[in-house]
């Protein structure tokens, strides 16, 4: 009887670790212990410029509420799935998903058993760093030329008793459709998944509709989160958007309510 328990023990152990973002207690110290053993950057997040950026995410009161919910209504979904990879777009510019992407990353981290990397894939225009208050150093576009490691360009970013592990953008670059489609980005994309597999990686990407970037890396992404602004996004917008994004698994649509004008984006207004 005793080695009966001791495997079905193990067997709802290694269930619960093949699931991305979460891990048995043990697993989860070994993780954390071993990322503090590394050469990670740390932050601390300022709550007065989180407050200026609209990032609520990390609170667990009524300003957090819609993003708690959004969070968990993910979460179930990727879990079926056993997905790691969520991609964060929108149809058009201004329609709040970088935003989005922050308050989700924060809001996931305030789960005890989970860890969440925050990946800023628009390489274009990059905003990450400025929503989260960052000081300049290395990005994603340093470790695809090959300039940094990803260790090096990664950091933990905290506030509270939270933190989020961010992968930055750095300076915008022009050959972002090329980058998205290239060997270096895949090469990436598999040290983040072996580097940070018990965590829930969240990629911003630019939007959909303004270049071919986010179709060269959708086949990439596990799951993907649609970000409409109204006021920015017109009904033939999210025609055009579902026609790109049927073959990836869209796991909600996000409607903001977007009351300032756009700013120019990649030259378009």
């Amino acid at each position: 009887m005793d080695s009966i328990k001791h495997a079905v023990e193990l067997a709802r152990a290694a269930e619960a670790a093949t699931t991305p973002g979460t891990l048995p207690n043990a697993a989860r110290q070994d993780f954390r212990s071993e990322m503090q053993d590394s050469k990670l950057r740390e932050v601390r997040l300022n709550p007065d410029h989180l407050e200026k950026s609209r990032l609520v995410g990390h609170k667990s009161k009524d300003d957090g509420r819609y993003y708690d919910m959004l969070r968990t209504e993910v979460l179930q979904e990727m879990d079926k799935k056993s997905w790691q990879f969520l991609s964060i777009t929108s149809p058009t510019a201004a329609c709040g998903k970088s935003l989005t992407a922050c308050n989700l990353a924060l809001s996931i981290a305030r789960l005890p058993e989970r860890s969440v990397l925050l990946v800023d894939l628009d390489l274009r225009k990059p905003m990450v760093a400025n929503y989260l208050g960052l000081q300049d150093g290395p990005g994603i576009l340093d470790v695809l030329e090959g300039r940094a490691t990803l260790s090096a360009a990664t950091l933990r970013a905290s506030i509270g008793p939270s933190s989020i592990f961010v992968l930055p953008g750095s300076t915008p670059s022009s050959n972002s459709s090329e980058w998205m489609a290239s060997q270096s980005m895949g090469t990436l994309l598999h040290a983040i998944k072996r580097e940070f597999r018990s965590c829930i990686v969240i990629f911003d990407l630019p939007p959909i509709l303004l270049g071919d970037d986010v179709i060269s890396i959708l086949p990439r992404m596990e799951a993907t989160l649609l970000v409409a602004g109204v006021g920015n996004t017109s009904l033939a917008d999210m025609r055009e958007s579902q026609k790109h994004l049927q073959r990836t698994s869209v796991v909600r649509v996000v409607v903001n309510k977007v009351t300032e004008a756009p700013p120019a984006y990649y030259g378009y207004y």
